[in-house]
This record gives structure tokens, C-alpha cells and sequence, in this order.
């Protein structure tokens, strides 16, 4: 599919030199990307994407609820505080 001649002249497009050992190995490496590249030709479109989900839910932890910390008790470890919010610097 990709040969020597095919990456010198992509070579000499992108203004980049090889030698030929290089050469010989930008070839190769090319050859695996676009053999990498054609498995994408091997997934079905027939697949639904959430047919592909690798998180099991059955084994999540039960979603339940629990008291947060009071508004006050946050607060009370900054200095500038306004309307009940932390005040930060701007940073432009």
C-alpha cells in the first residue's frame, strides 16, 4: 500500500528529509498507521453505541441521599464572603 517512493514524495510535500534507513522505517511505520486505520472498516454500524457501554450498573453503588454541610460551616473557613458565596479575586 505504501511504498518508498510514495513517502519520499510526502517527504519532500511536508519539506522533511529522511535518510534512507529513515526512509525505509517512515514507510513502515505508515504501512501499520493505515493498516491501523482500516480496522475502523471492520465495526458494524448495525451496533447501537450503547451496546459498547463497558460500565456495568448493576455493580455502581446505590445512589442515595445524604445530608451536606451547612452553609455556615463552609463558610467559616474563608475571610471575604458575600451573599452567602466565597468572594475570589478577578483574574483577567
Amino acid at each position: 500500500m505504501f511504498d518508498e517512493k510514495l513517502t519520499a514524495h510526502m517527504a519532500e510535500l511536508s519539506k522533511l528529509s529522511f535518510t534512507p534507513e529513515e526512509l525505509t522505517a517512515m514507510t513502515k511505520d505508515m504501512t501499520d498507521i493505515i493498516a491501523l486505520m482500516d480496522t475502523v472498516c471492520d465495526f458494524s454500524p448495525e451496533i447501537k453505541p450503547y451496546a459498547l457501554d463497558a460500565v456495568d450498573y448493576e455493580e455502581l453503588r446505590k445512589d442515595e441521599y445524604q445530608d451536606s454541610y451547612s452553609t455556615e460551616k463552609i463558610l467559616e473557613n474563608t475571610e471575604n464572603v458575600k451573599n452567602n458565596s466565597f468572594v475570589v479575586p478577578k483574574v483577567v
